[in-house]
């Protein structure tokens, strides 16, 4: 595993990031085999891990806090997102930031997650949605500045929505977010053009998130794919995506290296941007770990690969399916 610098927090945070929403809100995850990975995870050098109270009402951020404890000799981090008040993903610019994140409710569930981690100071706390309109609301700086200052947490970052890595600039401006959270893969290369810039120029952390496109860049989907309607892929890959997906997909193996998987691909284009810190991936299964972990030692992709790939961006905006 090799390691970088999450910005000014100073983390040396592995490359190869552990999500964990698959344990919670995704069909086929077993709890037992969901820790069995997580355990291998960090006996292969992994050491960041993000979860969010979404993520099963608190399940994901129990089995992390189960981890943390089976491994007191290891300096894991966790980071872990409030989630909106009002229930509403992505976030509206037309909702009042009273009604997303008020203080006492963002302090409720920074208990609970604490709680839940089996912490004292959770390593990074996040906003699971933002819109920029909130961005001078009195109450945001305030909430940051408490949750520092009385010890809640070491650092405080935002979850951008999908597919508005621009959504956010403002709020990185104040100097009150520590990391941000985005969406960036071989199809969403949006995040180079505005965002990476500014994070590097104010150091800020980048968590990578969905490197293989919710699944479309591991390569195993098809025309015949079904989800269970309790699986939150069942409405993203449904007849408005999934078909159009496939195709893009499908001209994306074109273009592989020879001897080279999708994934692996996908997870090296992610880590061939030094601007990024870490890139978070599920892996609810030993064998997913040993795979996706070893792309950590892989290094970057060539620069001709780089180049080839620059020509399957694909710039999509929110819909009702891609909440």
């Amino acid at each position: 595993m090799k390691y970088r610098r999450l910005g000014r927090t100073g983390i040396a945070a592995g490359d190869i990031g552990y999500g964990l929403w698959g344990m919670s809100g995704w069909s086929g995850s077993d709890d037992r085999e969901s820790l069995e990975s997580l355990q291998l995870a960090v006996d292969l050098g992994c050491n960041f891990f993000d979860s969010a109270w979404a993520y099963g009402d608190g399940k994901s951020d129990g089995l992390l806090g189960d981890i943390i404890a089976r491994n007191k000799d290891k300096r894991l981090y966790a980071a872990s997102k409030i989630p909106p008040m009002n229930g509403q993903w992505p976030a509206s610019p037309k909702s009042k930031y009273q009604d997303v994140f008020p203080a006492e409710h963002v302090f409720k569930y920074a208990r609970l997650i604490r709680e839940k981690l089996r912490v004292d100071k959770i390593d990074v706390l996040q906003f699971h949605v933002w819109d920029d309109g909130w961005t001078k609301e009195p109450e945001f700086q305030d909430t940051v500045e408490k949750l520092k200052s009385q010890g809640w947490i070491h650092w405080f970052g935002l979850s951008l929505n999908r597919w508005e890595p621009d959504n956010g600039l403002e709020a990185i401006r104040t100097g009150l977010v520590d990391t941000v959270q985005v969406i960036y893969n071989i199809f969403d290369q949006a995040p180079e053009d505005n965002l990476f810039p500014l994070c590097k120029e104010m150091n800020i952390g980048v968590i990578a998130r969905v490197p293989l496109d919710e699944g479309s860049l591991g390569g195993k989907l098809t025309a015949e794919t079904k989800f269970p309607a309790t699986d939150w892929r069942s409405k993203y890959f449904g007849p408005d995506n999934l078909a159009k997906t496939l195709a893009r997909v499908e001209e994306l193996k074109k273009v592989l290296p020879p001897g080279m998987s999708l994934p692996e691909m996908s997870l090296r284009f992610v880590l061939s941007n030094p601007v990024v810190s870490t890139e978070i991936i599920g892996m609810r299964k030993s064998g997913h770990v040993r795979e996706n972990v070893s792309t950590s030692d892989a290094g970057p992709l060539a620069p001709d690969v780089l180049q080839k790939l620059k020509a399957h961006r694909w710039d999509r905006k929110p819909q009702r399916w891609s909440d």
